[in-house]
């Protein structure tokens, strides 16, 4: 019998090192995130292995997991516990060792593996960890798995046999870069800044962006993880602003930056500006859309407008679809419709066959951009973005918002939006052109200004985010009008920041 997992314990004491800790609050609605040492220790790391192999049997997939560990200094420690675990669950074990998340998806098809447990806290600070687990390639855990995987852990409902085998993949990523890099090379000779933040896109990302034609300035792309600098994280002004240097001072095409486990990439113009990823999204589409015809995408409910909007996707006949926010909903939408890709603002994109097989991986966004531009002779990557229509675009803001209230808050601000466009009764002085409500509600009027309140996935917060085509001050006019809306709730706590 293997003991039930408590959700504390206290350091350097026998319990500590005899019994298994896995606090419960880890178990995320797509993945499981912990501060390693204070919310997981390795027996409670062995025991997720033994529950992720017992709901993969449950689930009636055949018990074959691919793991791998990002650059932490102790990720390598965790893996190992957690194969403990699989193994005693009777799993067959491929391990390929140091890599990208992305990597651990490609190993899935490229070892006929049918599910991944990937040890990873992506772009977290150094102290946490996780995993990133799937049982049907490409798509990761959602919400229904992970509840039962919690289930099963806490309350020790383990099914352990025999049969358990472990296999070392020696030098998996020379397959992934091969797999890769099997295109035919750029025509137009860019410099591009590849920044890592020292995590594990370090190892990878300089030899694959060479290998396609590019001649790469590394930054940060010694493996370091006590991460000196700056946490590896695109969305993070520090390693934003380092880019933007480094871009401006060897006067380079675009600066690519890769989050922890690299499965993101954040893009800096040969201007020095960040362009934020939805709208980086706009302008792939357009690429792609102009090469194959009828593309349909799937884009996040966070997204900018101009995914409906943009006169030349609407030329091109491109067909979009919101979807939930969260990188494990993006990946099954986008697989579900058979979408050319899928564009989530935090920087996931998911791209089908020709480009990839719909798993988010931060290297085929920046291949993508990279033949984006070369299918764009004598314009740079300013150019593309400045012939993107104007948009006044709101900062993500999270007012708090308790666990146990906020899901019953957005259903009520839901049902407030659903009946003033039954009644025809006006937003910030418009009509509502168009709701949508899979994922909190987005509520669009007539000059396709918008805005957006839902419930954040992993945090006691709302997320409201508004953009207005028209001008600053009608962005200004949606906060307000959402703004009256949600402090009709007084759960609703301060803002973050605001605009």
């Amino acid at each position: 019998m293997f003991p039930k997992p408590k959700p504390a314990l206290v350091p350097n004491t026998y319990a500590y090192e005899s019994e298994p800790m896995v606090k419960a609050t880890g178990f995320r609605e797509y993945d499981a995130r912990w501060l390693f040492g204070k919310e997981i220790n390795l027996m409670g790391i062995q025991a997720l292995g033994m529950g992720l192999g017992a709901l993969i049997a449950e689930l009636g997939v055949k018990q074959e997991v691919v793991t791998g560990h990002d650059f932490r200094g102790y990720s390598a420690s965790i893996k190992y516990a957690l194969i403990s675990g699989l193994l005693a669950s009777g799993c067959k074990v491929h391990d390929i060792g140091l890599c990208m998340t992305p990597m651990a998806y490609f190993a899935q098809f490229d070892l006929d593996v049918p599910c991944v447990a990937m040890v990873t806290a992506s772009h977290n600070d150094n102290g946490w960890t996780g995993v990133k687990m799937g049982a049907n390639r490409p798509m990761t855990f959602g919400p229904d798995e992970m509840t039962r995987l919690k289930e099963i852990v806490l309350n020790a409902e383990f099914n352990n046999k025999v049969g358990g085998f472990y296999q070392f993949h020696e030098n998996f990523p020379a397959r992934y870069i091969a797999d890769l890099t099997k295109r035919p090379k750029l025509k137009r000779k860019l410099k591009v800044v590849v920044a890592c933040g020292n995590g594990t896109a370090g190892a990878f990302a300089p030899q694959v962006m060479q290998a396609i034609g590019c001649e790469v300035v590394p930054l940060d792309t010694e493996l370091d993880h006590t991460f000196p600098k700056y946490n590896p994280n695109p969305e993070d002004m520090e390693m934003l602003h380092a880019i933007r240097d480094a871009v401006l001072a060897h006067k380079a095409d675009v600066g690519l930056g890769f989050d922890g486990d690299g499965d993101r990439c954040g893009v800096v113009d040969n201007s020095g500006e960040e362009i934020f990823a939805d709208k980086v999204g706009v302008m792939l589409a357009r690429d792609m859309s102009a090469v194959i015809a009828n593309a349909e995408f799937v884009v996040d409910v966070k997204s900018t407008g101009l995914f409906v909007t943009d006169p030349v996707l609407q030329k091109q006949g491109a067909k979009v679809t919101y979807w939930k926010t969260g990188h494990s909903y993006m990946k099954r939408r986008t697989n579900e419709l058979g979408a050319l890709a899928g564009f989530e603002k935090s920087g996931h994109f998911f791209f089908n066959a020709p480009l990839g097989r719909g798993y988010d991986d931060g290297l085929i966004s920046a291949i993508a951009i990279c033949e984006m531009l070369d299918r764009a002779p004598g314009k740079s990557m300013a150019d593309l973005k400045d012939a993107l229509p104007k948009t006044w675009s709101s900062p993500t803001m999270s007012p708090h918002c308790a666990d146990e209230t906020k899901y019953g808050v957005v259903d009520a601000v839901v049902k407030h939006f659903e009946a003033m466009q039954k009644q025809g009764e006006k937003v910030a002085g418009q009509k509502i052109r168009d709701l949508v409500t899979v994922n909190g509600v987005r509520v669009t009027v007539e000059d396709g200004s918008w805005g957006l309140v839902r419930a954040s996935s992993n945090k006691p917060e709302l997320v409201v985010v508004v953009e207005s085509p028209v001008s600053e001050q009608r962005m200004h006019d949606l906060f307000e009008a959402m703004n009256v809306v949600l402090r009709t709730h007084p759960e609703v706590g301060a803002y973050n920041q605001t605009i």
